[in-house]
């Protein structure tokens, strides 16, 4: 089970607890679901039950123990939790590598206006990938723009000294509402540099493929057993990104771009054969997750509105 199946069966489970009277009040349309953080139980958790509380004339924790008990035999969920004052925490079964590489598709992403002449740079840039983001996912444009810091006016020209991917990439992953930094490592292609890793890491997915192509083989969806920190990052793009659009908040998707990126970039040597070794099944299955990993990288680059190249 992918969070993306977790937040549908939220979702059912809410609706068939409404239908059978053990809650009341109305069935949202979407879940958030969300890493658990640092500290908290099982891998996943969603504040549902605190959406839906009032309307159920319920406390949160009781809404969440109705839920828990009528998700707990769901297969692919391995276990629920109900901590707090009502969060629904989870744990699921290991992921299908085959499933996650034939649900990437690319992203196409729409032209959007940044804004009326003369809007301040930053407010462009972050008001272009929220416009984005919430049309590849469907969602309405919210009533009111995005509340955007200015850059800070002791940073001078910064499109002119590190150029408008990296300006870009520093604005959009810090909060709207902060202001954001500014560092010589924007100017350096090395680890210290988080857009280059993405875009690195997204180079490499294509490498891959083209040195495979050399030894006579393509990639082919199969299960890949030792990639579990890839598999887990590939698996959470589709809650990301909705959480992005939820939230209006592109620095998700950018913080996301990153946990990827070096998830592939730990994964991209177990991919070719090494030696006399020969390509088997088990090279086309992680040679499919590598390019499925760039896909998604590529993807993601584009609703932040930056070039993802695919050679550096």
């Amino acid at each position: 089970m992918t969070p993306a199946d977790l937040s549908r069966y939220v979702v059912s489970a809410v609706r068939r607890a409404v239908e059978d009277g053990e809650l009341g009040g109305a069935v949202p349309a979407r879940v958030v679901i969300e890493r658990t953080r640092p500290g908290g139980v099982g891998e996943y958790a969603t504040p549902v039950a605190f959406q839906i509380a009032k309307g159920a004339g319920r406390r949160p924790a009781e809404v969440a123990e109705v839920l828990a008990r009528r998700l707990g035999g769901v297969a692919g969920i391995e276990r629920v939790d109900v901590t707090g004052a009502g969060f629904l925490n989870f744990a699921l079964s290991p992921l299908s590598a085959a499933r996650l590489v034939r649900d990437v598709r690319p992203v196409i992403v729409t032209d959007v206006e940044a804004g009326v002449p003369g809007t301040p740079a930053r407010e462009r840039l972050v008001r272009a990938a929220v416009a984005r983001i919430e049309a590849q996912q469907g969602v309405p444009p919210g009533p009111e723009p995005v509340a955007v810091a200015p850059v800070a006016r002791r940073d001078g020209d910064v499109l002119a000294r590190y150029g408008a991917d990296a300006v870009a990439w520093a604005v959009l992953t810090t909060p709207a509402r902060e202001t954001p930094e500014f560092s010589d490592a924007l100017l350096v292609q090395g680890e210290d540099n988080e857009l280059f890793r993405v875009r690195y890491a997204h180079a490499r997915a294509h490498a891959l493929v083209r040195n495979a192509d050399q030894l006579g083989f393509r990639p082919e969806a199969g299960e890949v057993p030792d990639a579990p920190r890839l598999l887990r990052a590939l698996a959470d793009h589709p809650v990301v990104l909705e959480a992005a659009a939820h939230h209006r908040a592109p620095e998700r998707l950018a913080r996301h771009l990153v946990e990827l990126a070096d998830a592939l970039l730990d994964f991209q040597y177990r991919v070719l054969p090494k030696g006399d070794e020969k390509p088997s099944a088990a090279h086309r299955a992680r040679l499919a997750l590598a390019e499925a990993a760039g896909t998604v990288l590529a993807g993601g680059l584009a609703l932040l509105g930056i070039d993802a190249p695919t050679r550096l």
